[in-house]
């Protein structure tokens, strides 16, 4: 991978956050607080809805899904995160920074999918109630899923091949808190607009695409919900949707805010904070959010301690 007159780059250098010392001890602590609750809150999920037969369902199937993909993109950033904190200078071989930039891509892009196939299961409990163990057959279910990791497997191996096209020589300093695209283009000897048009125009399509289809579901939804008479069963059939509409809220709007606006008009800085939250906090709480307002989670979690602790 190396160019005519330059030395190939073999390792990088992640500026981090901050290089204030003061600051970083704090933020350690946060940060380690948060991966742990991440860690726990989305294990936790996963072991309840394996453990709890009511939950043997295709909603709370892929919300197992959702939670092992948090798991996974929270991960492949964080553990190198913490690492920054504790180090004057933190390096990542080339070929671990862009083993980084891979799965943070196939979890992340897997979210962006797994976010759209909930809110069509939601589309079909509500709006074809009597066809929906039909509709959304294990078969179906299946196929779903592996859409879903097929697509994040795709989207990033155009972002990585895009990057082993071109070789790295002179600066090494990625000014992130891990190994993104962006920064990584810019080391890079690259020498026509392919590459980053061609990692745009994917990650744009799949969130667009994926964007439609909740739009699309939640519209059909709103329709049917109006339909029902009782105030109860509008309240009771709205409910299933209010944790999903959160968590595509906060794991979209901030993907917009780094993947679609301009990027003259935010800073570095701003790019790094931005990518905090959706890389780091929304893997934390998307759990809190399943789980607070969910009775069937809290249902089968209490009874799942009862049948732990009977005498308690």
């Amino acid at each position: 991978m190396s160019g005519n007159n330059c030395t190939a780059v073999t390792e990088f250098i992640i500026l981090g956050l901050t290089d204030d010392p003061n600051l970083c001890v704090t933020l350690f602590v946060i940060f380690l607080g948060v991966y742990a609750v991440t860690l726990v809150g989305n294990l936790s999920i996963i072991t309840l809805i394996r453990s709890s037969s009511q939950l043997h369902t295709p909603m709370y199937l892929f919300l197992s899904h959702l939670a092992s993909v948090d798991i996974g993109y929270s991960s492949s950033v964080t553990p190198v995160m913490l690492k920054n904190f504790l180090v004057d200078t933190t390096i990542i071989p080339l070929g671990g920074c862009m083993a980084q930039l891979f799965f943070g891509a196939i979890f992340g892009t897997a979210e962006c999918f797994l976010l759209a196939v909930m809110a069509y299961d939601r589309y079909m409990a509500i709006c074809n109630p009597l066809l929906y163990s039909t509709n959304m057959s294990p078969r179906v279910c299946t196929l779903l899923l592996f859409t879903s990791y097929l697509g994040g497997c795709v989207n990033a191996w155009i972002f990585v091949g895009c990057l082993l096209t071109w070789s790295f020589c002179g600066p090494n300093k990625i000014n992130h808190f891990f190994c993104d695209y962006s920064p990584l283009l810019k080391l890079s000897n690259y020498q026509d607009d392919l590459a980053e048009i061609l990692p745009a125009a994917s990650s744009g399509s799949i969130i667009m695409i994926t964007v439609l289809i909740i739009i699309v579901s939640y519209v059909y939804i709103l329709f049917s919900i109006l339909k029902i008479r009782s105030s109860e069963g509008r309240s009771k059939a709205f409910s299933t949707c209010t944790s999903h509409l959160t968590a595509v809220t906060l794991f979209y709007g901030t993907l917009t805010f780094i993947y679609v606006m301009p990027k003259s008009s935010y800073s570095i800085e701003e790019n790094k904070v931005v990518s905090v939250f959706y890389i780091v906090m929304i893997p934390m709480l998307n759990p809190l959010i399943y789980s607070l307002r969910n009775n069937d989670v809290k249902w089968a979690l209490r009874k799942l301690l009862n049948r732990k602790h009977p005498f308690s």
